[in-house]
């Protein structure tokens, strides 16, 4: 088995060679910039309520105990079953152990980026427990066998055409390639499900420390059905979902609607906070919430990443990142793509082996300056490059400490420097004779960009030139 360095470089090249699926991603991510930018406009003060949104999530990330502690106490007070899981496994086993005392064949899903996280549908299929995802988008990429491409639009990827083909293969029921009849397919086949099932499993958009609700926010309606119909209800969030006040929401909802799908208010918003209430005609008899760490703990203690927690996955940083565009979401291997991802990802599973996510950016700053809630993307990048480059000291490494005193001399004689840029501009006239090959210093950029060409005259001798002409 290759590396996961190895596989997101081969699947990297494929993929920048597909010109259909470029061409697929990029009407996709051009719709959307242009509803997102209209939405927008609809706030009185966007960057000031980016500015709010940041400094309410360092509120929650660093007074996360409490709030969780308030969390709990007010779902527990209501009949809610609360569980707590340090690692991913952990969390499957208190799913599988839920499922197995009601005897549970069959279970259906809403959309969860957190159990694709812990790779639950496999853990439950493997004992033998039925596994219905009820997301339009995320129903789609499981026909097809394949994990979400992205974490608002988990079939971004496919054309309508490639859509109605898996429902023909795996349904046997495709119309037409028209949306309309599509959806009508998967909406006649999850109907059935949700009776069937014995068990719904949702995720959480938000959890409010103040009075214990959890906000699930969407446009299907699925996830609703996933919590209302089965008699058991389980919710899986990460411990970063808190947020400390009700009102909160008043910004976020909005929010995340804007910077996920282009909307001013996604079309169902609700509230759960416990099965039903000897007042209420619907709802699960009963409910859980399993709250999950993963290694985010070890984020939180990190106090240069902590702000990280804050991100509200709304998936805008894939959407502006020049390489994610490119390579797509399967390329990065994992549940988490794009520049966000690509901090997280070494975090919450092994720096070293991940740390090539880290180079996986251009550094352009596109996804700092979209993140609502500040997250300092291109920076955290930068930071666990550093990390990975010397895990045992946090220092640079021997040969990179020797390479920045080389560049450090030539820099400060003013004389070393033009000549080594005159040599430059010499040489450079003969690299395309070697671009690329074993022989080419640069092969590693050269055999897929070109060099940038050195100028052919410094500002200083322009400068020069121009006195001259006085």
């Amino acid at each position: 088995m290759s590396s996961p360095a190895a596989q997101f470089k081969a699947d990297a090249k494929r993929m920048t060679a597909d010109l259909r699926h470029r061409a697929t991603i990029q009407t996709a991510m051009g719709k959307y910039e242009v509803v997102r930018d209209q939405r927008k406009r609809w706030f009185q003060d966007w960057e000031g309520a980016r500015t709010l949104a940041a400094r309410t999530k360092y509120e929650a990330v660093n007074g996360l105990d409490a709030h969780l502690t308030q969390f709990t106490q007010k779902l527990e007070a209501r009949g809610t079953k609360v569980h707590w899981a340090s690692t991913g496994p952990q969390a499957c086993e208190i799913i599988l152990g839920i499922l197995k005392a009601k005897n549970a064949k069959v279970v259906v899903k809403s959309k969860s980026m957190t159990s694709e996280e812990i790779h639950l549908n496999g853990a439950l299929e493997q004992a033998g427990v039925e596994v219905v995802e009820s997301d339009l988008g995320e129903f789609i990429v499981q026909l097809r066998g394949e994990p979400p491409y992205h974490l608002v639009f988990p079939a971004m990827h496919l054309t309508r055409d490639e859509i109605k083909d898996v429902f023909e293969k795996k349904l046997h029921d495709a119309p037409s390639n028209d949306p309309e009849e599509l959806t009508m397919v998967a909406r006649r086949q999850l109907r059935r499900k949700y009776i069937q099932a014995d068990v719904g499993i949702t995720g959480a958009n938000y959890a409010i420390a103040e009075t214990g609700m959890i906000a699930i926010t969407e446009n299907e309606g699925n996830a609703r059905l996933t919590a209302a119909l089965p008699k058991t209800m389980i919710t899986l969030m990460g411990i970063e979902k808190i947020l400390p006040r009700y009102e909160d929401l008043a910004l976020f909802l909005p929010m995340l609607a804007v910077m996920g799908t282009g909307q001013a208010l996604t079309c169902y918003n609700t509230m759960y906070g416990g099965p039903r209430q000897s007042d209420e005609a619907d709802g699960p008899e009963e409910f859980h919430v399993v709250l999950l760490d993963n290694r985010r703990t070890l984020v939180l203690a990190d106090v240069e990443q902590r702000d990280a927690l804050g991100c509200i996955r709304c998936g805008a940083c894939l959407n502006v990142c020049p390489v994610y565009r490119n390579v797509g979401g399967h390329t990065y291997g994992t549940v988490y793509g794009g520049p966000i991802g690509s901090v997280i990802t070494p975090r919450l599973r092994d720096l070293q082996d991940w740390k090539h996510l880290s180079y996986a950016s251009s550094l352009c700053g596109a996804c700092t300056e979209t993140c609502p809630v500040g997250i300092d993307i291109h920076h955290h990048l930068l930071r666990n490059r550093r990390n990975a480059s010397a895990p045992k000291t946090g220092k640079p490494s021997w040969w990179q400490c020797q390479l920045f005193k080389i560049y450090g001399v030539i820099a400060a004689r003013p004389g070393l420097w033009r000549l080594i840029t005159k040599l430059g501009r010499f040489t450079q006239r003969f690299h395309g004779l070697v671009k690329g090959t074993a022989l080419d210093p640069a092969q590693a950029w050269t055999k897929t960009r070109d060099l940038p060409p050195i100028a052919r005259q410094s500002f200083r001798e322009w400068w020069k030139e121009q006195g001259a002409h006085e």
